[in-house]
């Protein structure tokens, strides 16, 4: 499992974030996704701890506790959705219809 950790800043490092949650127990990894155009931070991360109660202890003590000027938000991650390969939803029939009989034949 891993905690998800929203509103952090621009100019977080995983250093620093690891620092942080080290003080609640063993971090195994920390994530800070990047914007694919820009190579900046998004403003949130992803941090594996080595217990669940480590866990536990880090999002009850972090959750809305101000950091580098920003309050925190600290939940337990969840699963990431199957977007699919063509990214949005919608489907459904978009336009042209036809098939037989279905031309204006005069």
């Amino acid at each position: 499992m891993s905690i998800y950790v929203g509103n952090l800043s621009y100019e977080v490092t995983q250093d620093a974030l690891t620092a942080v949650f080290a003080e609640y127990g063993s971090v195994k990894r920390v994530q800070l996704p990047t914007d694919r155009e820009t190579g900046r931070l998004r403003g949130f991360g992803f941090v594996e701890m080595g217990t669940e109660a480590e866990e536990t202890a880090a999002i009850e003590a972090l959750d809305g506790a101000e950091w580098m000027g920003r309050d925190l938000k600290v939940n337990k991650a969840k699963p990431r959705e199957d977007r699919g390969s063509f990214g949005g939803g919608g489907g459904g029939n978009r336009g042209g219809g036809g098939g037989y009989g279905s031309r204006n034949r005069y």
